[in-house]
C-alpha cells in the first residue's frame, strides 16, 4: 500500500557532535602514536637491564592502541531511530502481520516458573490484535512444573488481559505492575481500586499455587487428573531423555477461546522438544530452531520475537515500534531484524556490577547501526521469519503483507499437535541445513551473534531501536561470581567466533561495511585484552617497588603524550558514561568491573578457547541463576560486593590486588626511609598513579578480604593464598 505522497514509518538521524568527537579522536590517536614512538626509540640495547620488560610494555601498548582504534568504529557514525506508530495504524491496522513470540527457559530451579509466567503474561497482553499473536514457551527442562505454571497463567490471562486493556496498564508483567502501583496510584477512582484489589488477589493466589508446587516439586493430583496435557509425562524419564511434549493451551483460532470480556485470546503453546542422551541438543540454538519449525505449522507468523524467560515486556506498544521498521514502503525491504536494548529492572543506583552495559547500549550499538545495523544479542529481537530460515536478499525480498497474512488450517487441535511433534524430534535435523544455513547457527555459546552476522553477510541490514520507555526489562546478576562467569561465557563465545569460519575478520570481509566489521571484531577481541591488562597490572607496580622507572619523568617532553592520552581517554570515558544516564560512582564501578573481567573472565575464556580449539574441551552453555537469597539481595541493594565462594577467578583478582597494595606500600616506605619522596614523584609519577589507581579500585576487594564478617566476604582460604602469593612475588622480585 503506497500513497501518492510517501510518509515514512521511521526516521534515522545522525548523532550530534560527531565532528567534535572525531577531532578529539584524531588528537588522541596522535598521542598514542607518540607513545609508541617513544617506546620504540628508547628500547634498551642488548644486554641492558630491563630490555624485555620494555618490549613487553611496547607490546601491551601496541595492543591497547589497536583495540582503541577498534572501539572508535563503534562511535564514528552513530545514528538514532524514531518511529511513527500512528502512521502504521492508519495504513496497516487491518493488515498487521502475524507475530510469533518465543520465550525460552531451561531450568525451573534457577529460572523460577512464576518469573517465566510473568514474562509470558506481559507479551500476551500486548496492544496488538490477539488473533494475530502467538506465544510459545520452550521448556528445555521438560518440566511438568513449568507446564503447570503455564496452565495456571493461561487461566489468569483471561482476567489479566481485559484489565490491562481497560486501564492501559504499564508494565504488563503482573509482578512488576503490582510492585510499582498502589490501588489508588493511577487516580482511576473507586472502580479501578476495586478491580486492582481483585486482580491482585487473583494473581497472588495463582503465584501461591505455582510456588507451592515448585517448592514441593510435584503437581497436585487433582490437577493432573483434570488436564489431559499431563499425560504426556507418563513416558518421561528425565530432562535429557523424553519424547516431544507439545500442547496448545489456548487456540487463538477457536471462537470459544475468549477472555472474560468475550474478546479473543492469543494462541499459547507449550513445547519441550524431544531429548535423547545419544543426541546433542545444541542448547538454546536448538530450542529456537525447534520453535521456528513448530510455529510455522501452528501460526506461521511472518515476524518472530525471541525473549529470555526473565525479560518481560515493559511497553505494550513495542510490537508496533518494531513493525514500523518492517513495513515502511521505501526503506524496509532489506531489514532482517530489529534489535531492542537489553535493560534490567534490578540494577542498583550506581550499577554495582556494571550489568546494564550502559555504554554498549546507549553508545556503541548506535554506532553499529550507522554501518548497517547492530548485532543480534539473543533477546528482545524481532526477526523476519524468512531471513531466519536462510533467505538471501534479492529484488523480490519485499513482503506484500496483505498477500502473506492468511494462515488457515483444517485439522483439529489434537491432530495438529500430533502432526507437529515430529518437527521437534531429535532426528528431524539430520541431513538438513538446520543449524547451518537455516535457523540459528550451532557450535558456539553465543549463537545469536554468529546468526546475526551470517544474516547480514547475505546482504540484509538490521536496525537498533532504543526507545525512551524501555521495551524489555530482565534480571541482572547480583553476585560477582555470576557476573564473571557470564562475561567468561560471552567473551569465550565471541573469541570462538573470531577463530571460526564465520570470523568477522575474514568471513565478513567485503560482505558488510568496514565499520560494522570492525565493530564485530571489537567484541570478538574482548578475551584477548587479558594479557596486556595483566602485564600492565603487574610489571609497572613491581618495578615501582624496585625503584626502576618505566615511563618518562615529569621533566621530559615525552611525559606530555602519556599524560594527554591517559587523562583525555578517561575524562572522555566519564563524560560518555554520564551522557548515557550514568553516575560518577557508576562509572567508577564500571572501571572496576572492566579490570576484573579483563584479568579473570577474559583470561579463563582465552585459555578455554585455545584448549577447545586444540580438541581438549567441549562447548558448554551456562545458565545465569535468576534466584538470589534474601541476605544476598539485601547486600546487593546496599551495593556491597558479593564474593562468598571460592573461585580461581577470585584467587587471581585477590593476588593482583594484594600485590599492588604491597608494591605501593613498599615503594612509599623506601622513599620515606631514604627521604626521597619528592624524587619519587619526579621520576616515577605514572607508575605511582597506575599502582595507586589499582589500589583504590580494589577497595571493595580489600574489604572482602580483610574487614568484612558477613557471608558475602571473600573466603579465608582465598585471603591467605592471595596474600602469601603476592608477598612471595614482591619479596623475591625485590632481591633480584
Amino acid at each position: 500500500m503506497r500513497s501518492e505522497k510517501y510518509v515514512p514509518l521511521f526516521e534515522t538521524k545522525r548523532a550530534r557532535g560527531l565532528v567534535l568527537f572525531r577531532s578529539f579522536a584524531v588528537t588522541l590517536f596522535v598521542g598514542i602514536c607518540l607513545i609508541l614512538f617513544y617506546r620504540v626509540s628508547n628500547i634498551p640495547r642488548d644486554g641492558e637491564e630491563g630490555r624485555w620488560v620494555w618490549i613487553g610494555l611496547l607490546g601491551a601498548e601496541l595492543w591497547f592502541g589497536f583495540y582503541w582504534v577498534l572501539t572508535q568504529a563503534l562511535r564514528w557514525n552513530q545514528v538514532y531511530r524514531l518511529t511513527f506508530k500512528d502512521r502504521l495504524s492508519l495504513r496497516y491496522e487491518k493488515d498487521l502481520p502475524r507475530v510469533d513470540i518465543f520465550v525460552c527457559t531451561a531450568d525451573p530451579v534457577i529460572e523460577p516458573p512464576i518469573m517465566v509466567m510473568n514474562t509470558v503474561l506481559s507479551v500476551m497482553a500486548y496492544d496488538y490484535p490477539p488473533e494475530k499473536l502467538a506465544i510459545y514457551l520452550s521448556d528445555d527442562a521438560g518440566s511438568d512444573l513449568t507446564f503447570y505454571a503455564l496452565l495456571e497463567a493461561s487461566r489468569f490471562a483471561k482476567q489479566w488481559i481485559p484489565y490491562c486493556k481497560k486501564f492501559n496498564v504499564q508494565p504488563r508483567s503482573p509482578a512488576a505492575y503490582f510492585v510499582s502501583k498502589s490501588p489508588t496510584g493511577d487516580g482511576g477512582g473507586q472502580s479501578q481500586t476495586m478491580d486492582f484489589t481483585a486482580i491482585k488477589n487473583l494473581y497472588q493466589e495463582m503465584a501461591d499455587r505455582i510456588e507451592t508446587a515448585t517448592m514441593l516439586g510435584r503437581i497436585p493430583e487433582e490437577v493432573r487428573l483434570e488436564h489431559e496435557g499431563f499425560s504426556q509425562w507418563d513416558s518421561y524419564s528425565s530432562k535429557r531423555d523424553h519424547d516431544t511434549i507439545l500442547k496448545i493451551l489456548i487456540d487463538g483460532k477457536d471462537p470459544c477461546s475468549t477472555d472474560t470480556d468475550g474478546s479473543a485470546l492469543p494462541t499459547l503453546v507449550y513445547l519441550a522438544r524431544e531429548k535423547r542422551p545419544q543426541h546433542f541438543h545444541n542448547f538454546k540454538a536448538g530450542a529456537m530452531n525447534a520453535l521456528i519449525r513448530v510455529s510455522s505449522k501452528i501460526s506461521n507468523g511472518q515476524i518472530v520475537l525471541g525473549l529470555d524467560c526473565d525479560m518481560y515486556s515493559n511497553d505494550p506498544l513495542t510490537v508496533r515500534d518494531a513493525l514500523c521498521f518492517f513495513m515502511d514502503e521505501e526503506k524496509s525491504h532489506d531489514i532482517a531484524f530489529v534489535q531492542f536494548p537489553q535493560w534490567f529492572a534490578n540494577v542498583t543506583k550506581n550499577d554495582l556490577y556494571s550489568s546494564s552495559l550502559r555504554v554498549i547500549t546507549n553508545v556503541e550499538f548506535h554506532g553499529t547501526d550507522g554501518y548497517g545495523g547492530p548485532l543480534y544479542v539473543g533477546t528482545g529481537c524481532f526477526h523476519r521469519r524468512d531471513t531466519l530460515c536462510g533467505r538471501e536478499l534479492s529484488q523480490d525480498s519485499k513482503i506484500e503483507w496483505k498477500k502473506h497474512n492468511d494462515h488457515r488450517r483444517q485439522q483439529s487441535v489434537h491432530e495438529l499437535e500430533e502432526e507437529t511433534k515430529t518437527l521437534a524430534s531429535c532426528t528431524y535435523e539430520q541431513n538438513t541445513e538446520w543449524g547451518n544455513e537455516m535457523g540459528l547457527k550451532y557450535g558456539c555459546p553465543v549463537e545469536d551473534v554468529i546468526t546475526g552476522l551470517s544474516i547480514q553477510c547475505k546482504g540484509w541490514k538490521s536496525a537498533y531501536f532504543n526507545p525512551e520507555r524501555k521495551a524489555f526489562l530482565g534480571l541482572a546478576p547480583t553476585t560477582l561470581p555470576q557476573v564473571l562467569v557470564q562475561h567468561k561465557r560471552w567473551s569465550e563465545g565471541d573469541f570462538q567466533i573470531l577463530l571460526s569460519k564465520y570470523s568477522p575478520a575474514w568471513y565478513a570481509h567485503g560482505r558488510i561495511r568496514l565499520g560494522l566489521q570492525l565493530g564485530y571484531c571489537c567484541y570478538c577481541f574482548w578475551a584477548c585484552n587479558c594479557l596486556a591488562t595483566l602485564y600492565y597490572s603487574i610489571v609497572p607496580s613491581l618495578f615501582l617497588l624496585k625503584g626502576t622507572s618505566l615511563f618518562p619523568q615529569v621533566s621530559s617532553p615525552w611525559f606530555l603524550p602519556f599524560a594527554y592520552v591517559i587523562f583525555g581517554k578517561y575524562i572522555y570515558s566519564l563524560v560518555e558514561f554520564l551522557w548515557a544516564d550514568g553516575t560518577v560512582l557508576g562509572w567508577w564501578n564500571d572501571q572496576r568491573i572492566w579490570l576484573y573481567k579483563r584479568t579473570s573472565s577474559y583470561l579463563f575464556a582465552t585459555i578455554d578457547t585455545i584448549l577447545k580449539t586444540l580438541g581438549f574441551g567441549e562447548t558448554a552453555f551456562v545458565i545465569t541463576d535468576k534466584v538470589a537469597d534474601e541476605d544476598v539481595s539485601q547486600r546487593y541493594e546496599k551495593e556491597m560486593m558479593e564474593f562468598g565462594a571460592t573461585s580461581p577467578m577470585f584467587e587471581i583478582l585477590s593476588t593482583l590486588a594484594m600485590l599492588n597494595l604491597f608494591c605501593l606500600a613498599g615503594a612509599v616506605k623506601k622513599a620515606i626511609m631514604n627521604e626521597s619522596i619528592d624524587r619519587l614523584h619526579e621520576t616515577m609519577p605514572l607508575q605511582i598513579l597506575l599502582c595507586g589507581v589499582l589500589v583504590l579500585v580494589n577497595l571493595p576487594l580489600y574489604q572482602g578480604l580483610l574487614l568484612r564478617k558477613d557471608k558475602g566476604r571473600m573466603p579465608c582460604s582465598v585471603a591467605v593464598k592471595s596474600s602469601l602469593a603476592a608477598l612471595l612475588v614482591c619479596t623475591t622480585f625485590s632481591f633480584l
